[in-house]
C-alpha cells in the first residue's frame, strides 16, 4: 500500500510540474526581442558616451576576426640596470605593445581602427608601492583609441595578475580585430 501511495504522489508531483510549466508558457505571448534585430554591416560599439571604453560591441554576421596572442613590451635597453631602463614603466610598456599591434595589424591589412576588444594583464609596479599602474595603462590607451584619428572605443578588460613570464614586464595585452566587410586579404 505504501509503495502504491508513493507512486501516486510522485506521479501527481510530476504532472503538477508539467501543468505549471505549460500554464506559465501559455501566459507568455510571443514577444519580440527588446534588442533591435536588424542586421548590422559594420562593428557597432555601445555604452556610455562619456566612458573611454565601450560596454560591448556588436559584430556583423559572417565577419572575420583576428585574435592576437598576449603581446608583451619591447626591450628598450638590454643593459639597463632597472625595469624602467630595460622596458619602461607601465605606460611606456603599453605604448610599445600598441606599436607592436600596429605592425601586426598592418601585415594583415588592418589598422588600430579595426580593433574591437582588448584584454590587459597588469602586474604590480615595485616602484609604485607594489600597486597596479592603471593610470599609466589608461594614458597609453588614450594615445591610440577614442581620439580624432581613431574614434574607436574598444570593449576592454583589465586584470591585475601576480606575475607575467618575465618579471620586468608590467603589462601584456591581447587584441581582437574585425576585418571590414569589403576587405581583400590578398
Amino acid at each position: 500500500m505504501l509503495k502504491k501511495n508513493m507512486r501516486s504522489m510522485l506521479l501527481l508531483a510530476v504532472m503538477s510540474g508539467v501543468i505549471s510549466i505549460t500554464a506559465f508558457a501559455a501566459d507568455e505571448p510571443d514577444k519580440p526581442n527588446k534588442i533591435n534585430a536588424e542586421p548590422i554591416y559594420e562593428s557597432e560599439f555601445y555604452g556610455s558616451a562619456t566612458s573611454a571604453i565601450s560596454s560591448g560591441v556588436s559584430v556583423p554576421a559572417g565577419a572575420a576576426y583576428l585574435y592576437t596572442s598576449g603581446t608583451v613590451p619591447p626591450l628598450l635597453n638590454k643593459d639597463g640596470a632597472t625595469v624602467y631602463e630595460r622596458y619602461g614603466d607601465t605606460k611606456t610598456q603599453a605604448i610599445g605593445v600598441f606599436k607592436n599591434f600596429e605592425k601586426q595589424l598592418a601585415e594583415k591589412g588592418l589598422t588600430m581602427n579595426d580593433v574591437i576588444y582588448l584584454r590587459a594583464y597588469l602586474t604590480a609596479d615595485k616602484s609604485k608601492d607594489n600597486k597596479f599602474d592603471y593610470a599609466g595603462w589608461n594614458e597609453a590607451y588614450a594615445e591610440f583609441f577614442n581620439k580624432p584619428d581613431n574614434p574607436v572605443k574598444t570593449a576592454r578588460s583589465t586584470v591585475g595578475v601576480a606575475s607575467l613570464v618575465n618579471e620586468d614586464w608590467l603589462i601584456e595585452v591581447e587584441a581582437v580585430a574585425v576585418y571590414p566587410k569589403k576587405h581583400n586579404q590578398n
